[in-house]
This record gives structure tokens, sequence and C-alpha cells, in this order.
């Protein structure tokens, strides 16, 4: 059937095919103007949770709780950005899913 040497090839084969593809991705995670905005947000809403403790409007549970979401909606806009075959961006469902999400999470960190 199938030689150690020819699933090798084959593996070998469709790396180098993927590694364009990544490059590109990976290229667009750091610069793509969509992908700064939501990381200088993400920075912003991490700076009012550490502001919202010291004045006493949140515990440090819920920044913990605040800080956990703002991690897991970063790890879903990479994972999408990741699957997407159109060089690793966010389609306009994922763009506004995520805009979603850090919008619900700036509403309750606070003012």
């Amino acid at each position: 059937m199938f030689t150690k040497k020819s699933v090798l090839i084959a593996v070998l084969t469709s790396l180098i095919a993927i590694a364009p593809v990544a490059a590109s991705a990976n290229h667009w995670n750091r610069t793509h103007p969509a992908r700064t905005h939501d990381s200088w947000r993400m920075h912003n809403q991490q700076r009012r949770i550490t502001q919202q403790v010291r004045e006493g409007d949140l515990t440090h549970a819920q920044a913990h709780a605040l800080r956990r979401n703002d991690r897991a909606i970063r790890a879903q806009m990479r994972a999408d950005a990741r699957a997407n075959h159109n060089g690793g961006h966010l389609n306009r469902m994922q763009a506004r899913q995520i805009r979603h999400e850090l919008n619900a999470n700036s509403n309750a960190i606070g003012h």
C-alpha cells in the first residue's frame, strides 16, 4: 500500500503548499487595520478594568472574569482568521461577532 517514504513526501508537499497561506495569515495578524483597532480596544479595556479595580467599582474576581473574556475574544479572533482561506481576514459576520463581544465586555466594565 503506502510506504513510509510516500507518506513523508505527501506530508512535506502539503506543508509546502500551505506555507504561503500561513505566512499571509500571520502577516495579517500583525498588520491589518481591523486587527490593530481590535487590539487597541482590548488594551484600552484592560486599562479601564485596572482603573475600575483601583476605584473600587470592580472586585478582583470581576476583573479576572472580564480579562478572561477579553482573552477568549482574542483567541476567537485569531482562530477565525486562521480558519479563513482568504488570506486570514475575518469575514463580515465574524468581525460583527467580535465587535458585539467587545461591546458587551466593555459595557460590563463600566465607565
